[in-house]
């Protein structure tokens, strides 16, 4: 099982990444989430990863934090009829923080908005994904990070509070993760709201 590949970051489109590896390329899979926080071309990045394996195909799918790459397994692997492209829709649309809290408070609306997902699918991705994430984010299997736990938690109240001014989910999810990438992972709550509002 390939979990994580890290070499130089050749090209990069909103939803593929080329990372050249030892003397090969490795073409790999991402939401715009992830594309959103590459590097330039030439830098080197590391992108946690699953492979799907098909009769007619491999496909690595990368992700810029475990956790990510964990929620897109427990999809794929849990919700009828969503598949690795069905989930790598949804997972350019929304953030992970977002995606959980919209699944905690059964926000069919915000999930049904995810290009491709209607509102049965969206119906089944709380209903089944709903016991997996009640009690916070997915676990990671040896992270236990502390700094990654709340800088979610920090995203999620921030896009609360956009919400609460009359935002539309999706947009305050878009605002926020734009905010911060510019502030850095460890912004807390306040930081990305002034950020976001600010543009």
């Amino acid at each position: 099982m390939i979990t994580s590949i890290q070499g130089t970051l050749a090209a990069a489109t909103p939803l593929h990444a080329i990372v050249e590896l030892n003397g090969f390329g490795y073409e790999v899979h991402i939401p715009v989430t992830t594309a959103e926080g590459l590097p330039a071309p030439g830098a080197t990045v590391k992108l946690h990863t699953l492979v799907i394996y098909r009769e007619d195909a491999q496909t690595l799918y990368g992700f810029s934090s475990a956790e990510e790459r964990d929620f897109f397994r427990v999809m794929i692997e849990n919700v009828t009829g969503i598949g690795p492209k069905s989930a790598l829709t949804i997972m350019s649309k929304l953030s992970l923080a977002s995606l959980e809290s919209a699944i905690r408070a059964g926000d069919i609306a915000a999930l049904a908005k995810c290009p491709g997902i209607g509102k049965k699918t969206a119906e089944r991705l709380v209903v089944e994904l709903k016991s997996k994430v009640g009690g916070g984010s997915i676990p990671t299997p040896g992270s236990g990070s502390d700094a990654q736990s709340s800088s979610s938690s920090a995203h999620r109240d921030a896009v609360a509070a956009l919400v609460a001014l009359g935002y539309k989910s999706t947009d305050a999810d878009s605002a926020v993760r734009r905010a911060a990438l510019a502030l850095g992972g460890e912004a807390p709550t306040e930081a990305l709201i002034k950020r976001a509002l600010t543009g």
